[in-house]
C-alpha cells in the first residue's frame, strides 16, 4: 500500500522555527504526500515553499483546546484562507460536547463551514475524553455543521486515535464525510490498520519514516 497519498505532513509544535517549516514542506514535496499540516503563522511560507507541487496546505483552527468563540473561530479560518490555506482542522467545543450540547457542537462547527465555504474542514473531536456516545453525538453534530472530514484528534491530549474510534465515527458517517485518524500513527501496520477501518487521511509527524517502511517513534 501507498501510503504517502494519506498523510497530512504536520509540524505543530511551539518551537517550530521557519526552517523546520521548510525542511517538512521539502519532504513533502519529496514524498507527494497529501498535504502539510502548520501553524496559522506558517501558512504564507507553507504556500510559497509548496507552489505548483500539489501538496495542500493544511492548518489549524481552535488549536488545541477549541475553548473559543465560534466566531474567534471564523474570522482564525478565513484570515487562514486567505493566507493561502487550503483545508483547515478546527477543534470542536469539547465542554459542550461532553455536557451533550450537540447545537452547541454543530452551531461551532457551521461558524467555521460559513466562513471558509470553498475551502476543505476538517473537525477534530478529540476522542480521548469523550465516551462512546459523546464519540458519537460529536462525530453527527460535526458532519451535521459541514464537516468535510471528522478527525480523531489533536495530538495534544491524553491520547491519540484508536482503530476502535476510526470504526465507530466510519459506522456514524455512514458515507457522508471522510476520517482523519490523527496521534498514534506510528509505524506501517498502524497506518494500514487506521486506513482498512475507514480513515482516508493520516495526521503524523512521522510521514517519512512510514512511507520508508520504519516508523516515527512520536504521537504526532
Amino acid at each position: 500500500m501507498d501510503l504517502a497519498p494519506y498523510i497530512d505532513h504536520t509540524l505543530l509544535k511551539a518551537t517550530a522555527t521557519p526552517d523546520d517549516i521548510r525542511k517538512l514542506c521539502a519532504e513533502a514535496r519529496e514524498h507527494s504526500f497529501a498535504a502539510v499540516c502548520v501553524n496559522p503563522v506558517y501558512v504564507p511560507l507553507a504556500a510559497a515553499e509548496l507552489a505548483g507541487s500539489g501538496v495542500k496546505v493544511a492548518t489549524v483552527c481552535g488549536f488545541p483546546l477549541g475553548a473559543v468563540l465560534p466566531g474567534q473561530k471564523a474570522v482564525e479560518a478565513r484570515l487562514s484562507a486567505e493566507a493561502g490555506a487550503d483545508e483547515v482542522d478546527m477543534v470542536i467545543h469539547i465542554g459542550a460536547a461532553l455536557a451533550g450540547d450537540w447545537q452547541a457542537v454543530e452551531e461551532d462547527v457551521r461558524a467555521v463551514r460559513k466562513a471558509i465555504p470553498d475551502r476543505v474542514l476538517k473537525v477534530i473531536i478529540e476522542t480521548c475524553y469523550l465516551n462512546e456516545a459523546q464519540k458519537r453525538g460529536a462525530t453527527e453534530a460535526a458532519v451535521a455543521g459541514g464537516a468535510d472530514f471528522v478527525k480523531t484528534s489533536t495530538g495534544f491530549g491524553t491520547g491519540g486515535a484508536t482503530v476502535e474510534d476510526v470504526r465507530l465515527m466510519a459506522e456514524v458517517i455512514a458515507g457522508r464525510a471522510e476520517i482523519k485518524a490523527a496521534g498514534g500513527v506510528r509505524t506501517p501496520d498502524d497506518a494500514r490498520a487506521m486506513i482498512e477501518a475507514g480513515a482516508t487521511r493520516l495526521g503524523t509527524s512521522g510521514g517519512v519514516g512510514l512511507v520508508s517502511g520504519g516508523g516515527n517513534g512520536s504521537g504526532y
